[in-house]
Order: C-alpha cells, then sequence, then structure tokens
C-alpha cells in the first residue's frame, strides 16, 4: 500500500489543527497584547513582566500532561468507539488540574520573591516581578482546568468548543487590562489581575462542559496514577525547557533593563508562534492517537510524514512574514529606543529557526499522541545539555549578550529536529492499542 493511500485529507487535518491554532494562539496573543499595554509604562514593568511571566507559564509548561497526555489516552479510546471513558480521562485530569493547581499557588506565594531575586538579582525589575506574579498566581488552579479541558475535547476531536471558551475569556481580560494599568491606574498589577479573569472564566467553561457530559465525575485514583506515569515523563521534559528558559531570562536581565525588555518581546513573538505551529502538532496527536488506538498502524505513520511537510510550509511562510517586519512589528511593543536597539540580536535567530520549529513541533505531536513521551523526555534533556544550557552560561560568563542566549536556542532547536526525524523514520513509536500506559 502507497503512503498515497494512507493519507487523511488536509480538510480533515486543518478540521482540527485551525480551531486549535485559535486557542493555542489565544493566550500568547493575550500576553503580546499584555506586553504592549506594560511596555508603554517603560522598561523597568515590561522587564517585571518578562520575569514574572517567564516563572508563571512554569505552571502550564510543566504540566503539559494534563492537555497532552490527556489528548493521548483520550484519543485512543475514541479511535476504538469508548467516547464515554475518554471524557472519563478528563474529569480524572481535572481533579489532578484542581489539587495540583491549589499546591502551586501556595507554594508560589512562599517562594516568588527568592526566586525572582535569584534571577534577576535585587533591584526594580525582581520587585516588579514579584508584584505582578503575586497576583497572577491565583489563576494557577484555572490554568490546570483549562489545560486538562483542552486535552480530553482534543482527544474527542473537538477543537471547537474550547476556542469559544478560550477566545471567551482572553477576550474580556484583553479588553480589561488597558483600563486597568493605565486607566485606574493599577499599572502592573492590573495586568495581573486581567490576567487572573481570563483564567477563571475559561476553566468555568470547561467544567461546565464536564458536567453536562453526564459521566461520573467522582475522583478515580487508579485512573489518575496512570495519567501521572505519562505525566512524569512530560515533566521532566517541560523541566529541561524551563531550566533553558529562565536560565535566558536570567542572562538577559543581568545583562541590562533593555536586553531584559528586548528577550521579552522576541520571546512572547517566539511563544506565539510555536504555538501557531503547534496546531498542527494537536491535530496530529488526535489523529495520530486514534489511528493506533483502532490498529491503524500504517496510517499513522503516514500521517507523521503528512502533518512534517505542512509543519515545514507553515515554518517557511513565517520566517518570510517576520523577515518583512523586522522594522515596524517591534515598535508595537515598545517606543523606547534602547529596547529597540537590542531587538535585532535576537530577530533574525527567531526568523531563522521558524521552518525547523515547524518540524520539530509537529514531529512532537505525532510522538506525544502516539505515547512516545520517554523517548522526547530523554531527546529534551540531552539537546538542552548539549546544546542551549552550555551556550547561556557562557553568554552569562562573557557578555555575549542576547545573542549569546539565542544562539543557544538554535542549537537545542536542531538537536531536536535530528533526534525527531530519525525517531519518526525508526516507525518504533508506533504502538497500537486502545490505551498505551
Amino acid at each position: 500500500m502507497t503512503v498515497q493511500a494512507e493519507r487523511v485529507s488536509a480538510r480533515s487535518v486543518l478540521a482540527l489543527a485551525v480551531p486549535a491554532l485559535g486557542v493555542l494562539a489565544a493566550e500568547p496573543l493575550y500576553v503580546l497584547v499584555d506586553t504592549a499595554v506594560v511596555g508603554h509604562l517603560g522598561a523597568i514593568p515590561l522587564a517585571g513582566l518578562a520575569l514574572g511571566g517567564v516563572l508563571l507559564s512554569q505552571v502550564s509548561t510543566q504540566l503539559t500532561f494534563l492537555s497532552y497526555g490527556t489528548t493521548a489516552r483520550a484519543a485512543r479510546l475514541h479511535g476504538v468507539g469508548r467516547r464515554s471513558e475518554a471524557v472519563a480521562e478528563g474529569v480524572q485530569a481535572t481533579w489532578l488540574a484542581l489539587v495540583v493547581g491549589v499546591l502551586l499557588l501556595g507554594v508560589g506565594q512562599l517562594v516568588a520573591g527568592p526566586v525572582a531575586r535569584a534571577l534577576a538579582g535585587p533591584g526594580e525589575v525582581a520587585d516588579a516581578a514579584v508584584s505582578w506574579l503575586r497576583v497572577a498566581l491565583f489563576g494557577t488552579p484555572f490554568i490546570l482546568v483549562t489545560m486538562a479541558g483542552n486535552g480530553w475535547m482534543r482527544g474527542v476531536q473537538d477543537t471547537v468548543r474550547p476556542l469559544r471558551y478560550v477566545l471567551f475569556g482572553n477576550g474580556l481580560s484583553a479588553g480589561l487590562a488597558p483600563v486597568l494599568v493605565h486607566v485606574s491606574g493599577w499599572g502592573l498589577v492590573g495586568s495581573a489581575v486581567a490576567n487572573v479573569v481570563a483564567q477563571v472564566a475559561s476553566a468555568g467553561l470547561f467544567l461546565r462542559a464536564l458536567v453536562v457530559e453526564r459521566v461520573p465525575l467522582r475522583p478515580v485514583p487508579a485512573r489518575m496514577r496512570a495519567q501521572l506515569g505519562l505525566g512524569r515523563d512530560l515533566v521532566l521534559r517541560s523541566l529541561a525547557f524551563q531550566a533553558c528558559f529562565l536560565s535566558a531570562a536570567s542572562a538577559a536581565a543581568r545583562t541590562s533593563a533593555e536586553a531584559a525588555a528586548a528577550h521579552q518581546v522576541v520571546l512572547q513573538l517566539w511563544v506565539f508562534l510555536s504555538l501557531v505551529l503547534d496546531s498542527l502538532a494537536i491535530a496530529a496527536q488526535s489523529l495520530v492517537g486514534s489511528a493506533l488506538g483502532a490498529a491503524d498502524r500504517r496510517r499513522a505513520r503516514a500521517l507523521a510524514w503528512q502533518v512534517t511537510r505542512y509543519g515545514f510550509g507553515f515554518g517557511a511562510l513565517l520566517a518570510v512574514l517576520f523577515a518583512v517586519l523586522a522594522d515596524p512589528l517591534p515598535r508595537l511593543f515598545t517606543p523606547d529606543a534602547a529596547v529597540l536597539a537590542e531587538i535585532p540580536a535576537a530577530w533574525w535567530f527567531f526568523v531563522v529557526l521558524q521552518p525547523i520549529a515547524g518540524v520539530v513541533f509537529a514531529l512532537d505531536g505525532v510522538l506525544i499522541g502516539a505515547g512516545d513521551a520517554a523517548f522526547l523526555r530523554n531527546t529534551t534533556i540531552l539537546s538542552a545539555v548539549l546544546g542551549f544550557l552550555p551556550l547561556i552560561w557562557l553568554a552569562m560568563a562573557f557578555g555575549w549578550g542576547l545573542a549569546g542566549v539565542w544562539t543557544g536556542l538554535a542549537a537545542f532547536m536542531v538537536l531536536r529536529l535530528v533526534a525527531v526525524l530519525a525517531r519518526t523514520r525508526s516507525g518504533r513509536w508506533a504502538v497500537t492499542g486502545a490505551v498505551r500506559s
């Protein structure tokens, strides 16, 4: 049988990817709006938002198993027609989200100050970050509930409702942010309050969606333990990411407030486009998981290469677009001439990496959908240890600034590219069955 005979129509992929794109883009787009709003307060508040935002992002990036792991498990069950069991995966993921979210809220309040000062050093940037973070942390349980909700809905190939829920919450907060920051005079704290409003609104809609499914809502410890097994590998993988990005934020903050602010602008654009590209990965998770659940290994392998081609093409288009926007776009985020002067040191790395990111993120989605989290864990840790972290530490030691930081990111992405291409070609990831433990 040829690969062509196993293809899923582009329309089917896009039917999942386009709404997922809206969900993935909504949060970083809100952060970009928030960055533009806070940027007009000056370099110190913007640098504080940069550091506080990186610290808060540890919540979602460390606990991706609540969305990606839930998608993988629910998709396999959905592939064999067991929808109620697929939704039940979402119930247990939501219980985990609430418990872990409350714990993280408490711990975060205790460590916010020491961690911010350890990363940026004592001073105005660390103080600004702490003032923002202490308020924004109250959104933590709701961030995690939203992640779990996205996970089970993607697993049953429903990406439209999550889009509506997330757009409602973030749209509400995007309207509030400029009012609270500038009109009400709350400054940086107003940004944090608007952030919490977004999380509460979206999470409430996901909780309601579970209730109307009419599945048992009680916690089932055995199923939660099974989810945590997959979660362990994804959490360790996320730790590698966060060691890298926290080190990068620290290197930028220790260079200057202007470098930290410039890094915030380019990093948020990177995060935004990463999640745009990740929309294909979401489609791959759902379709590959469903195919493997139905024991259709050949279809799963064909899907992997199909989304790889889509990812490369999409990334190349984004590279061209942001090369053209290199001069005017940064000016939307800050009028500060010193910050604008720092941005080009990171900008061209950001542009050139887009096609590579398109392939890497697409294949990450394939392998997560297949439950191949242990391989992704090992690959990410090795790429961080061999590529990203050494160059960031050298950048701090020798004063290489943003160019050194973004050289580290480039090395990290290239190493991951080589690894996921080799793994996908091997086919060892394509294990069939209703649920892969």
